[in-house]
């Protein structure tokens, strides 16, 4: 049931790569929600997903860009305007690739540029969409932008290896341009911790099954699906999230606050 939140409301959505994506599902909601935006992806990407079905679906055109690259960032924030007709009012961040996990690297025999590129990639093109933004103030007065992160930038899951540091970066950055971008234009910045998805990015985790089915069972509420992490971030582009800003917010089905579930109890005393 839509309730059209987004009504009138124009945005850029970064990071769908097929049905499974977090993006892919907010897309769709906006969509339903009354937004019009255009979906950009890295060109490499886009090859490898299904991006076009998705703008067919949502009447939305596509602008490649790689997030990392301030000149791509530029004509994506150029060509958005032109295409939707005005400044834009929400930004997704579903962004994050790490060449260290890709690759099988053990967290003691990280390959350092490998982890710059995760930094670049996953944390600071973050900085660098807000920045361009800024820049060409192209956001609306109370607009908002929202980025994905996971419970990893607090605690330690050893297969998450350099990206726990990238999340934990990319937290740190919503902050403080947080504070910049709400002085100066009412924007909100926050991120969303979500609960480990099967998205294809997040199944290349390794062990990425051992703790999916471990945060389930410590959830009261259990895991948090890519479709309920989608209805949240359209919440936060809404007007009824004004007030909301410079938060990691947790949507997680309670994960992060608990110590031991019944359920991991049972399991371990089998």
């Amino acid at each position: 049931m839509a309730y059209n939140l987004l009504k009138g409301k124009k945005g850029i959505i970064f990071g769908a790569l097929d049905e499974k994506s977090i993006a892919w599902k907010v897309a769709k909601i906006a969509k339903e929600e009354g937004a019009e935006f255009v979906l950009t992806n890295a060109p490499i990407a886009m090859r490898m997903g299904e991006i076009n079905k998705l703008a067919e679906q949502c009447n939305a055109e596509i602008i490649p860009a790689d997030a990392t690259s301030i000149e791509d960032l530029e004509n994506l924030f150029t060509k958005a305007q032109e295409i939707l007709g005005g400044k834009i009012d929400f930004v997704l961040h579903s962004i994050g690739s790490s060449p260290n996990i890709r690759k099988g690297k053990a967290y003691g025999d990280l390959n350092y540029d490998w982890f710059l590129k995760t930094l670049d990639i996953s944390a600071l093109s973050f900085h660098k969409v807000m920045q361009v933004a800024e820049k060409q103030d192209a956001l609306n007065e109370w607009g908002s932008v929202v980025a994905l992160s996971y419970v990893a930038a607090q605690r330690v899951f050893p297969d998450y290896t350099d990206m726990s540091h990238a999340k934990a970066v990319l937290e740190s950055i919503a902050r403080n341009y947080g504070y910049r971008y709400g002085k100066a234009k009412n924007v909100r910045v926050n991120t969303i911790s979500q609960s480990p998805t099967k998205t294809t990015a997040g199944t290349g985790v390794g062990g990425f099954d051992v703790f999916y089915d471990y945060a389930d069972k410590m959830s009261p509420l259990g895991n948090a699906s890519a479709e309920d992490c989608a209805n949240y971030c359209v919440t936060l582009f809404s007007d009824l999230t004004r007030m909301v800003t410079m938060q990691n917010l947790m949507h997680d089905g309670g994960f992060s606050n608990m110590g031991i579930s019944e359920d991991i109890v049972n399991m371990i005393q089998k």
